[in-house]
């Protein structure tokens, strides 16, 4: 199977949505509103058009995947980082390494664009793989009650959480309901 991973159109909108849908509809630890906080977020000023990509599989969107920037907060100290949220693949699509060659490409492309971290609250089995590991390793805690195996982050950059530590800032329009 053929998968080529792209930066996100304006046209690629609908069917990211419905796909976001889908990919969570059945999720155990979901809200159901991904696909709505995808809307937000690429209209807020913490959207990085770069860094919302698609994967193609015969030239339909079959995966999305999106970061955005954040913040940890340490009394006056703040440290800029990204928020790993969605990551969405169809269904039918899912268990084919799609999800992996998203969260690989985004890395990657994150990383040229100077970005040396990435916080996400995500399943503890899945994000190790990439190198995501507790984010209690760092200092950095989270504003709600996330059990603390599922909020984990990766270092783009060998050490650029050594010094780090603080609270996530996650940006509005992750509370913002539609």
């Amino acid at each position: 199977m053929e998968i080529i991973i792209r930066q996100e159109k304006e046209s690629d909108y609908k069917k990211v949505f419905d796909l976001t849908e889908k990919a969570f509809a059945n999720m155990e630890f979901s809200d159901k509103d991904e696909q709505f906080l995808v809307e937000r977020l690429r209209k807020s000023d913490v959207f990085i058009p770069e860094l919302s990509l698609v994967a193609e599989c015969k030239g339909e969107v079959v995966g999305h995947i999106l970061l955005t920037k954040l913040k940890i907060v340490n009394g006056e100290r703040e440290f800029e980082s990204l928020s790993l949220a969605p990551v969405s693949v169809f269904p039918e699509f899912q268990n084919k390494g799609i999800g992996s060659r998203l969260i690989k490409a985004a890395h990657k492309k994150a990383k040229e664009l100077g970005c040396k971290s990435v916080i996400l609250v995500g399943h503890e089995n899945y994000y190790p793989r990439f190198g995501y590991e507790l984010t209690s390793k760092f200092g950095i805690t989270f504003p709600y009650d996330f059990p603390d195996i599922n909020c984990m982050a990766i270092e783009l950059v060998k050490g650029a959480l050594e010094n780090v530590s603080g609270e996530v800032k996650f940006p509005k329009e992750f509370y913002e309901q539609d």
